[in-house]
C-alpha cells in the first residue's frame, strides 16, 4: 500500500495550499476548496479558490510571459518541454500515487496517466522542429508567397477530474512549443494534482532562468471558469467536460469570437458481429465499461450485438462481472474502484431506475457497498442492463460503469444504432472479416471521431488527433496536427522586384 503522505510530501503539496500562481509566486485569498479522496473518504488537503483580482494578477503575468515566450526558438521551447518530460520521469511514482487516490482510479491507471504525459512531451519536443507552413507559386511575376504559423497568446485550459493531469499535458506540451503560455482551471474535484504539476514545472522554469508566468494555475468552481470564457485576452480556451458545459463555454468564447477546443461527453459502443473473436470481445468490453469506475468519456456504453452471438456473448459477459474485484485502487488486485463522489453515486443510482422504468431488464445487479474498505460510499457495482437504443437514459451519458446491450440483425442496422445518438467521441467493432471492418471505417459506417477494429472504446495513443464530433464538440487535441489550433496561420507575400503589379490590371500614373 502507498504512502500518501510521502508521495504529497515529494511533490511539495502541503495540507493547505495557495490555489493560485503564476509559477514562482502563489496566491491564497479566497474561499477554501477541500479535496476528499474518494478512495477512503479522507481530507487530502485543501487549496484556495482565485479571486478576481488574483485571477487579473495571473493574466497580467501570462500576457507579459508570452511576449518573451514567443521569441525563443520553437527549438529551444522543445528543450524545455523536454526536460519537463524528464521530471515528470522523475517524479512518475508520487504523482500517479496522487493521481490514484485524489480521484480514485486504479493505480496502474494513475501511473499510465503521468506515462501518457511524458509521451506527450516527448511527441512535443520532436514536433517543436517540425512546425511546417507552406510556400507557393504566386500568379505575380518577381513575387514569393508563403503561409506560416506564429503563437496564439495565453491559452486557457479547463480540465476535468477523471483525468487530473494528463489531459492538461496534452494541451500545454503543444501550447509551450507552440510558443503560447498557459493558465490552467483543473476540476475542484481533484486541485491538488494541479499543484503537484506546477511544482515540477517550477523546478524547471527556475533551471532554466525562465520567466514567471509560462505556466499558471487557478482553481475554483465555474465562476472562476466564467473569468476565462469572458477574457478576450485568452484567445484559445481548450475546455474537457460535460456537453452541458461545453454549450456554454463554445457560446461565451464565440461571442468574443475567439476559438474554443471541446472535449465533451461520450456515449460509445462496440459492435459485436458473428465473426468476432469472443475472447477478446469480452476483455476488450468488459475494461471498457468499468475501467475507471466507467468515468472515462471514452468508457464503453453500449454493446450493439448480433442476434446469432447475443446469448453467447451476454452469458459470458455475465460471468466475467463476477470475478471483478471492488475495492481500494490503490490495491492493484481490484479491478475497479469508487466514483468520485457522493453525486456521482446518486447520478448512478438514479440511472438505474430511469433504466428500469423505460423498459430496461437488469442483468447484472448494481448497488452502492457497504462496510470496512468502503467507508467513502462512493464504491458502487457495475451493472448490466438490456434496453433499447432509443430509451432517453441510453441516449444520454452517465459517468458510471452502467453498460447498455442491445441486439441487432444486419451490419447496417447496427452501425445506424452505433451512429444513433448526440455523442461522437469512440467506437470499435469486434470483427475478423475484413469487409465488415472496412463497411464499419468507410464514409458510411461510424460517425466518430475515434473507430477502432478489434479493440474497445476505451484509450488512445498520443501520436493520433483525439475528439470527437456532433455534441462531443469537434475539437482535436494530443497528436498529428493538433498543433495548429494552439497557432495563428498567416500569409505572407513578398515582393523582391522594383515594380507593383496591381490587381486586375489597375494602374496608377503619379
Amino acid at each position: 500500500m502507498i504512502d500518501i503522505k510521502k508521495s504529497l510530501e515529494v511533490l511539495g503539496v502541503k495540507q493547505m495550499n495557495n490555489g493560485t500562481s503564476t509559477g514562482f509566486e502563489s496566491f491564497g485569498g479566497g474561499n477554501k476548496i477541500d479535496s476528499y479522496s474518494p478512495v477512503d473518504g479522507s481530507l487530502i488537503g485543501s487549496v484556495t479558490q482565485t479571486t478576481a483580482e488574483e485571477y487579473e494578477k495571473v493574466m497580467q503575468t501570462a500576457t507579459a510571459a508570452f511576449k518573451e515566450w514567443r521569441l525563443k526558438p520553437a527549438p529551444l521551447r522543445g528543450e524545455i518541454v523536454r526536460q519537463y518530460g524528464e521530471k515528470l520521469r522523475e517524479y512518475k511514482q508520487s504523482l500517479g500515487e496522487l493521481v490514484s487516490y485524489e480521484m480514485g482510479k486504479s493505480l496502474q491507471e494513475g501511473y499510465g496517466e503521468v506515462q501518457e504525459m511524458i509521451d506527450i512531451c516527448d511527441f512535443a519536443v520532436g514536433l517543436s522542429r517540425q512546425l511546417h507552413g507552406l510556400t507557393m507559386h504566386s500568379e505575380r511575376p518577381g513575387h514569393r508567397m508563403y503561409e506560416q504559423y506564429h503563437p496564439l497568446g495565453v491559452v486557457g485550459i479547463i480540465s476535468a477530474f477523471n483525468f487530473p493531469v494528463a489531459v492538461w499535458n496534452w494541451n500545454t506540451a503543444l501550447a509551450w512549443i507552440s510558443g503560447d503560455t498557459c493558465v490552467w482551471k483543473a476540476s475542484e474535484k481533484s486541485p491538488l494534482c494541479s499543484i503537484a504539476c506546477q511544482n515540477i514545472w517550477n523546478e524547471v522554469a527556475k533551471e532554466n532562468n525562465l520567466p514567471e508566468g509560462i505556466s499558471c494555475i487557478i482553481n475554483g468552481d465555474y465562476k472562476v471558469g466564467e473569468m476565462m470564457t469572458l477574457d478576450d485576452r485568452m484567445p484559445l480556451i481548450s475546455a474537457t467536460g460535460s456537453t452541458r458545459m461545453g454549450r456554454i463555454v463554445g457560446s461565451e468564447v464565440a461571442k468574443r469570437f475567439g476559438t474554443s477546443l471541446l472535449e465533451l461527453g461520450g456515449n460509445n459502443a462496440i459492435i459485436i458481429t458473428p465473426n468476432a473473436d469472443l475472447e477478446i470481445t469480452i476483455i476488450g468490453a468488459l475494461f471498457g465499461a468499468v475501467g475507471t469506475c466507467g468515468q472515462r468519456c471514452t468508457t464503453t456504453r453500449r454493446l450493439i450485438i448480433h442476434e446469432s452471438v447475443y446469448d453467447e456473448v451476454k452469458n459470458k459477459l455475465t460471468k466475467a462481472y463476477t470475478q471483478l474485484s471492488i475495492g481500494n485502487p490503490l490495491d492493484e488486485n481490484n479491478h475497479v474502484g469508487p466514483l468520485i463522489d457522493k453525486d456521482a453515486v446518486n447520478m448512478y443510482l438514479s440511472a438505474i431506475e430511469k433504466a428500469k422504468q423505460e423498459g430496461g431488464n437488469v442483468l447484472v445487479e448494481g448497488g452502492v457497498l457497504e462496510g470496512k474498505g468502503y467507508e467513502s460510499g462512493c464504491y458502487v457495482k457495475p451493472v448490466i442492463i438490456e434496453a433499447e437504443n432509443h430509451y432517453q437514459i441510453v441516449q444520454d451519458e452517465t459517468f458510471a460503469p452502467i453498460l447498455y446491450i442491445m441486439k441487432y440483425t444486419e451490419l447496417e442496422e447496427a452501425i445506424e444504432m452505433q451512429n444513433g445518438v448526440k455523442q461522437g467521441l469512440s467506437s470499435a467493432i469486434m470483427t475478423t472479416n475484413l469487409r465488415e471492418a472496412e463497411k464499419f471505417l468507410s464514409v458510411a459506417g461510424s460517425d466518430c471521431g475515434i473507430s477502432n477494429v478489434n479493440i474497445g472504446t476505451s484509450g488512445a495513443e498520443i501520436g493520433g488527433a483525439f475528439g470527437g464530433e456532433k455534441e462531443t464538440g469537434g475539437g482535436r487535441e494530443s497528436g498529428s496536427d493538433a498543433w495548429k489550433i494552439y497557432m495563428r496561420r498567416q500569409t505572407n507575400t513578398i515582393n523582391y522586384t522594383a515594380e507593383l503589379p496591381l490587381a486586375q490590371g489597375i494602374k496608377f500614373d503619379l
